[in-house]
């Protein structure tokens, strides 16, 4: 028997490697002598750096840079050879900043600028960002001051960034590929500041702000160089950095998991599995928008895959969308609190998975004994 555990982290409680653990621990519980194979996985945000150095090697390249309120804190990136792989949210996430401090109308994606240029003027000739986790919503602003700061001719603080843009040589023979898990555009009902930006400490009257002051911003980047990635899907991601990266840097835009999967060569892995199970600290209609899960839903090819969440909404969409199962690992009235301790929640993933497992699996071998 091959189970194939591939679970995100559970964001500001559990890694991707510490849930997938937990859940392996509950599959023996029931199953002791299983084939279980867990994989570092995510989406582009939190734990995509680990992820991606698990599956292929490099070099982790520490870089002091500025976290999302200009504060000193040291980020990693990999690189090998001519590749680089950076997580934005090792510069500018949003488990960088207690909730108090959580304010997207002043923090900055300035540190991942920095992480960029650190990759270039190391060599590197490709690469791939991955976006998620972010505390901003700058519409990726900071970053491209930073890329000026470090390489522009034209820096002049009086000009519009577009203006200071010019002259970017150094940039101009590197590819830049964003990994992302969502599509939204840049503005709008749909936009960075409308779908992202509550959960990263705006207010009502902050996210209008946030959208207007996007809004203006791509419009003059419009004019400037004559089009507009605004409306393209991903500009939207991690507070539109997707835009800045596809509009000042022509970068290709890819599902973050999808990518991710490709590298680690995941459809063979669970080519001869009997089950997979995956999850997300919170599972809803956003999961149906290309998240993780989706992802490991659609390499399985005909494998049942089971999802794991603490949180789930719109869980008949979820089982529409082709989950065997879809489970809430926290029991009915526990606390918020109580549910984002570490113990509670491997124990919780383990409790959940053990019996779901018994039942899958059980009921599996009764129909195939008939």
């Amino acid at each position: 028997m091959k189970i194939v555990v591939a679970i995100d982290s559970f964001k500001g409680c559990l890694t991707s490697a510490e849930a997938a653990s937990s859940a392996a621990e509950g599959i023996r519980k029931v199953f002791p002598d299983a084939d279980v194979l867990t994989v570092k996985v995510s989406d582009g945000g939190e734990g995509f750096l680990d992820a991606v150095h698990t599956a292929i090697g490099g070099e982790l390249v520490a870089v002091p840079v500025s976290d999302p309120l200009g504060r000193t804190v040291v980020a990693r990136y990999l690189l090998k050879e001519r590749l680089a792989i950076i997580e934005i949210a090792q510069a500018s996430g949003l488990t960088l900043l207690s909730e108090t401090e959580r304010n997207p109308l002043i923090a900055t994606s300035y540190g991942t600028g920095q992480l960029v240029a650190n990759a270039v003027g190391r060599g590197a000739e490709e690469v791939i960002i991955g976006l998620g986790g972010s505390a901003t919503s700058d519409a990726g602003v900071g970053i491209l001051q930073a890329l000026i700061d470090a390489f522009s001719r034209q820096h002049d603080d009086n000009q519009t960034i577009p203006c200071q843009w010019d002259g970017m040589d150094a940039l101009a023979n590197v590819r830049f590929t964003i990994a992302t898990d969502v599509s939204n555009p840049l503005c709008g009902q749909w936009g960075a500041a409308h779908v992202f930006a509550p959960q990263k400490g705006a207010t009502p009257q902050m996210v209008t702000l946030l959208d207007e002051r996007a809004k203006t911003f791509a419009e003059i980047s419009a004019r400037h160089f004559g089009y507009d990635c605004s409306n393209a899907a991903g500009a939207g991601a991690a507070g539109g950095l997707g835009y800045a990266f596809m509009q000042y840097l022509h970068a290709a835009c890819r599902p973050g998991i999808e990518m991710l999967l490709d590298t680690i060569h995941f459809t063979q892995l669970v080519k001869d599995a009997d089950l997979v199970i995956t999850g997300e600290g919170a599972a809803d209609r956003q999961t149906l928008m290309g998240k993780l899960p989706m992802g490991i839903l659609g390499h399985a090819e005909g494998i049942p895959v089971c999802l794991i969440a603490g949180r789930i909404n719109d869980k008949e969409r979820l089982l529409q969308a082709g989950f065997a199962r879809v489970e809430c690992i926290n029991p009915p009235g526990i606390s918020t609190e109580e549910a984002m301790k570490k113990a509670t929640a491997q124990e919780n993933i383990s409790q959940t998975v053990s019996r779901m497992v018994r039942e899958i699996l059980s009921t599996s071998a009764s129909t195939a004994s008939k």
